[in-house]
């Protein structure tokens, strides 16, 4: 109940990206079909991802819906720590802490997870590795 009733923006304190061309926040909000999603994920291109060593998240099709990486497989995107939620999605949700991969399974299950491709360089700083090839990407960035 304290989320209200209004689409949110979701960011994670791991995640972060160089713009591109057009803002991704910006990027978000634009796409975002409130009939059809109940989340919409920026996804990073696992090929450019800056401290990223994973398998990706997530394929997208040509609408933007997205379906979870099969075990065993790669694919092409990853969840870039950035997202916009409606506060539907939380109804019959866990009391307590849980991860919000619960509710992206539950809104794939009823196909309302949808993604837009990230403009830009995703730099992902979960680890201390990760934080130096970050700070390396962004100095190089503004050279």
């Amino acid at each position: 109940p304290l989320l209200g009733d209004a689409p949110f923006y979701l960011l994670n304190s791991d995640s972060f990206w160089i713009e591109g061309a057009r803002p991704n926040l910006h990027w978000l909000a634009g796409a975002w079909d409130d009939a059809r999603m109940d989340v919409l994920l920026l996804l990073a291109p696992t090929v450019r991802a800056v401290g990223y060593r994973g398998r990706g998240d997530f394929r997208m099709d040509t609408n933007g819906r997205l379906t979870r990486r099969p075990e065993r497989e790669v694919v092409p995107f990853a969840y870039a720590g950035a997202a916009i939620i409606h506060p539907r999605l939380f109804d019959g949700a866990p009391d307590g802490a849980f991860s919000l991969n619960l509710l992206f399974d539950k809104a794939g299950e009823a196909e309302r997870l949808f993604g837009v491709r990230m403009d830009g360089v995703w730099l992902h700083v979960g680890t201390p590795e990760a934080i130096t090839d970050a700070e390396l990407s962004i100095a190089d960035s503004a050279a």
